[in-house]
């Protein structure tokens, strides 16, 4: 499979789903044509900002400061990664962007979506080409995610009422946008969702 033109692609989904891997994957089947990156991250300041994110207490941020947080390090990872690359005529494939800012903050953790769509039409002005959500029962992508002991699990440690609310959150999305994002079952083996997105993406393309 190879890219027809420049093109920015994300994954989003709860903590666990698998969306992380299945990331990975189709940039490995989509070889040098691609670059992998991720948010929080995906460029040297904006990894910064990510340790602020997703390590510590899960009290340490107001919401508000965690959507101030998550645009400063978007913003960077766009103009250091995402720009450059298309501008070369790569596909970008990226493990989160602004929907889960969107879901996180703007849905589950507190009703800030306006001020999210705000500050993304101010400081982003970018939407992906096509997204991947990749939808996973809550209660078993939670206990992956614990699991892994990344010390990365701040959200992980909001519990599972958060879980299910950002699970609801991200089939609301994937309902009001039906031309970008598409819903991915992720409760089924690893090599059959990853046939599916190389499939759906082939179709999308």
């Amino acid at each position: 499979m190879s890219a027809a033109r420049p093109f920015f692609l994300t994954f989003e989904g709860v903590d666990g789903s698998g969306k992380s891997t299945q990331a990975r994957l189709l940039a490995e089947r989509l070889g040098k044509s691609a670059i992998l990156t991720r948010e929080p991250g995906g460029s040297p300041g904006a990894e910064e900002i990510r340790a602020l994110l997703v390590e510590g207490d899960p009290a340490r941020w107001s919401p508000e400061t965690e959507i101030l947080l998550f645009t400063a390090a978007r913003r960077d990872h766009l103009e250091k990664t995402i720009l450059p690359a298309l501008k070369a005529g790569k596909t970008v494939i990226s493990d989160r962007f602004a929907d889960s800012t969107r879901v996180y903050q703007g849905v589950a953790r507190a009703d800030l979506r306006g001020v999210v769509d705000q500050l993304h039409a101010l400081m982003i002005g970018r939407e992906p080409d096509l997204t991947f959500i990749v939808d996973m029962d809550p209660e078993l992508a939670l206990g992956r995610g614990l699991a892994r002991k990344s010390g990365e699990d701040r959200f992980e440690e909001f519990g599972l009422d958060f879980q299910h609310a950002l699970r609801a959150g991200f089939l609301d999305l994937a309902r009001k946008n039906p031309d970008r994002c598409i819903l991915i079952d992720g409760n089924r083996p690893i090599e059959t969702v990853a046939k599916d997105i190389a499939n759906r993406l082939a179709g999308f393309r």
